[in-house]
């Protein structure tokens, strides 16, 4: 039994009685070992994203940007049929290097929150004409870690004879990323690969605010060559004509719902976010693996720029994967600090917001009336 939920016992704020037999697990007793061959299996969609399709995107009419966005990246899957450029989708180790092709090798995709970007990159993935193991799709975040476990030569074997790489959530934060992620591309470009991207940031744009962008100009410069911009205007459709997010609940009513629910977990959020330090991020998402929901008490003002960059990946693997999310303590808006929403990482603290206040929404029918 937690502890938190012992002491809440102990002290009665919690009827025994309102407890059923489904004990809820604890992410915090959880330290999951992700192999570097599950980490290139698992870079396809995420289950939110299984079944969407160009034809599923509802476009707003009122922002002609969008169907046309649908347009052209119909257009872009439909050109992907033929074959790879390096040589039928296969690498051919001892063949002669291939001309990188002219002109942007890629799409990029840029757009505020919510506007459907990750919907159209996944229906780009799956109405590409190509086998599923000749396709990758991760986020960018991903992707940095794919690296880290594999190697960067065997990054470069391992999807070079891919027919496309898809990059959800394109961000970069540190000049190291930058050299890493701008090599890695031009790999990948010049063995033919094609690529696609999303982000909230233009490609010229990216690194502005984070660290001093000038100094890696070229690398930059490099990145924005390999795509075609593709503006997506729009409002957040998580708020299209949808009621505000719901207020928080009590410690009591998160920890019945927590055992009211099979496959939920049970969690302090400031002990979790200690445990999320001592787990790489590339770990995240089987951190979540088989939840049903995510109860957390207690929540707080993340105190720190680096705890809230790691839940914001634990945001990203629960919403992929349409995880609720029932909270006790502040509301989701009041997680990162002024200072910290009009730094270099705002737009990744409000993209958390918005998704956990999703998550937040979808878990209201976890609590008893």
């Amino acid at each position: 039994m937690p502890s938190s939920l012992a002491r809440r016992l102990k002290l009665g704020t919690v009827s025994t009685s309102a407890i059923t037999e489904a004990v809820p697990q604890s992410l915090c007793a959880r330290e999951p070992h992700v192999p570097a061959d599950r980490l290139v299996a698992e870079m396809v969609p995420p289950p939110r994203f299984d079944s969407v399709r160009f034809e599923t995107y509802v476009p707003d009419p009122s922002q002609p940007s969008q169907a046309e966005a649908v347009q052209v990246l119909g257009a872009f899957a439909a050109g992907l049929g033929g074959a790879h450029a390096a040589g039928g989708g296969k690498r051919r180790w001892f063949a002669r290097k291939q001309a990188a092709p002219s002109g942007p090798r890629g799409v990029y995709l840029d757009g505020g929150y919510g506007v459907g970007k990750t919907h159209l990159l996944a229906s780009l993935w799956h109405a590409t004409p190509a086998e599923p193991a000749l396709k990758a799709f991760g986020t960018f975040v991903e992707l940095t870690n794919l690296v880290g476990a594999l190697g960067f030569q065997q990054t470069v074997r391992t999807l070079s004879g891919h027919r496309l790489l898809c990059i959800d959530e394109f961000e970069l934060d540190d000049p190291g990323d930058t050299v890493l992620v701008s090599t890695l591309l031009g790999k990948l470009v010049e063995a033919g690969v094609a690529l696609a991207a999303t982000s909230n940031t233009l490609p010229g744009k990216l690194g502005e605010g984070r660290f001093a962008a000038a100094d890696f100009l070229r690398e930059i410069q490099g990145l924005s060559a390999h795509f075609r911009a593709l503006r997506i205007d729009g409002q957040d459709y998580r708020h299209r004509g949808l009621p505000e997010a719901p207020p928080p609940f009590s410690d009591e009513q998160v920890t019945k719902a927590a055992y009211a629910t099979p496959g939920a977990s049970l969690d302090d959020f400031p002990a979790l976010l200690d445990h999320l330090a001592r787990v790489h991020p590339s770990r995240y998402g089987a951190l979540t693996d088989g939840l049903a929901a995510v109860c957390l008490t207690d929540v707080r003002a993340v105190p720190d720029q680096s705890t809230a960059l790691r839940l914001v990946v634990l945001a990203d693997r629960l919403y992929d994967r349409e995880v609720p999310v029932l909270a006790s303590g502040l509301p989701f808006d009041e997680l990162f600090s002024d200072e910290m929403l009009n730094g270099g990482y705002r737009k990744k603290y409000f993209r958390a917001i918005s998704r956990l206040t999703a998550l937040a929404r979808d878990a209201k029918g976890l609590v008893a009336q």
